[in-house]
């Protein structure tokens, strides 16, 4: 199988349940799942979201 990955960086001042929700949408509407989050003793999280690269075969 083959991902394509969405990096990115939140800062401390967004809440938990502000992550909590943007993550949520990016699962439901975007088809985005959750790969690694780590957060950081400064108070930042660096998340990592994954999803299938579904390719097309041609049937001709």
């Amino acid at each position: 199988m083959e991902y394509e990955f969405q990096r990115f960086s939140l800062s401390r001042t967004h809440s938990r349940s502000a992550v909590r929700r943007l993550l949520t949408d990016a699962a439901e509407y975007q088809g985005w799942e959750l790969d690694r989050l780590r957060l950081f003793p400064d108070g930042t999280r660096r998340v990592v979201l994954r999803r299938k690269i579904i390719r097309m075969r041609r049937t001709l």
